[in-house]
């Protein structure tokens, strides 16, 4: 950003530089962010990391964008910058990578679509791997280890905000049972442990309450595969669910992500031949009604399911959706929420061409079908 001005935005300079920057010196991220107007912020597990670069880009003025999927992190930052950053105007927009900006953009995405009032959806991720099989590094891994052993103190987090009740509109959809049947995918599917369904919720308090718009209700799932998946997958889970109540368990969890994945998490991450044979679909099943009908009084009486398919979740398609969302801050600033603040995506971007810049990079979004009312 140190480049030449034009039409009031940097131009980049012939070379770019290197700054090296320490999340334990304070000095150092300041004069990063006093450089640039937007930060992306890789920094994982956030929850040990995250908040000083959050703290410098909002005192230093620039916008701040990562790829968290911790909610007690997420939450937090929202909590303790929010009102800051609106005095300061910069953006400070979370869980801009996989898997949220799918969940949360293909919601509003299936809701544009929809002739009428969406009033429920549900997603169902699938991830399909080549003959290598799938490799994950175990910064994702920590994240999950530490988000488990913590849960009560999001709790109390979310108190501590006081969030405001969305209201359900229409049908109200049904929990399903952790693991199921699914006879569209003729797999099982579990209940998706991510930061999906919280990320959704406050795209669609948001726009609820600062917009007026309908708010969406939401599931999320993840498809597993046949009974010997299931089988493997609870017993991994179990150990998982076990081993993380203690300090000693959380230490073996953390030392051998190999081990305890059954290979999928390790410290190398995956292998080239790993990403190239590895893809994502999450496919949205939506329901609401048609124009003119009260979503209060009657059963809904339109469908639609659509979908976002992309290429190797961690490592290809994070990338292309951090970077577009960060473009998206930059270039498309007159659709962005009047004033700054900490955004999930769906609130920040839902004006913008997020999903057309998305769906020119290999990220796409399309609509499978519409049944008739």
């Amino acid at each position: 950003d140190r480049g030449l001005r034009y039409a009031g935005k940097a131009a980049p300079g012939e070379e770019v530089g290197v700054l090296l920057c320490d999340v334990g010196d304070a000095g150092s991220l300041a004069a990063m962010a006093k450089q640039t107007r937007v930060v992306l912020n890789c920094v994982g597990p956030y929850r040990f990391f995250g908040e000083p670069v959050v703290e410098a880009c909002v005192e230093n003025g620039a916008s701040c964008i990562d790829i968290s999927g911790e909610p007690q992190f997420l939450e937090g930052m929202y909590l303790k910058y929010n009102e800051r950053a609106a005095e300061k105007g910069v953006y400070v927009v979370g869980s801009c990578g996989f898997d949220s900006i799918p969940a949360d953009m293909g919601v509003l995405y299936t809701r544009d679509k929809l002739k009428g009032t969406l009033t429920a959806v549900e997603s169902f991720l699938s991830v399909k791997s080549g003959p290598e099989g799938l490799g994950v590094h175990d910064g994702t891994w920590k994240s999950a280890v530490y988000g488990l052993a913590d849960e009560t103190s999001l709790k109390k987090l979310r108190k501590q905000i006081g969030y405001a009740p969305v209201p359900v509109v229409g049908a109200k959809l049904k929990k399903r049972g952790f693991l199921f049947y699914s006879p569209e995918f003729k797999e099982y599917c579990l209940t998706f442990m991510g930061s999906d369904g919280s990320v959704v919720k406050r795209t669609q308090r948001y726009l609820h309450t600062e917009l007026q718009q309908t708010p969406v209700q939401y599931g999320a799932y993840v498809t597993v595969g046949g009974l010997g998946s299931v089988i493997k997958l609870m017993f991994l889970g179990m150990l998982f669910l076990l081993l993380v109540k203690f300090n000693f368990g959380r230490k073996l969890l953390t030392k051998y992500p190999e081990f305890f994945s059954a290979g999928r998490f390790s410290k190398k991450g995956p292998t080239q031949k790993q990403m190239d044979g590895t893809s994502f679909t999450m496919t949205f099943f939506g329901e609401g009604y048609s124009e003119g009908q009260d979503p209060q009084n009657a059963k809904p009486n339109v469908k639609i399911c659509t979908e976002v398919k992309g290429p190797e979740p961690g490592y290809v398609a994070t990338p292309i959706a951090m970077v577009q969302a960060a473009l998206s801050l930059l270039e498309d600033s007159a659709s962005l929420p009047k004033q700054g603040g900490v955004y999930s995506p769906g609130a920040a971007f839902s004006k913008t061409k997020l999903i057309d810049r998305l769906n020119k990079r290999g990220v796409e979004f399309s609509v499978i079908s519409k049944p008739e009312v």
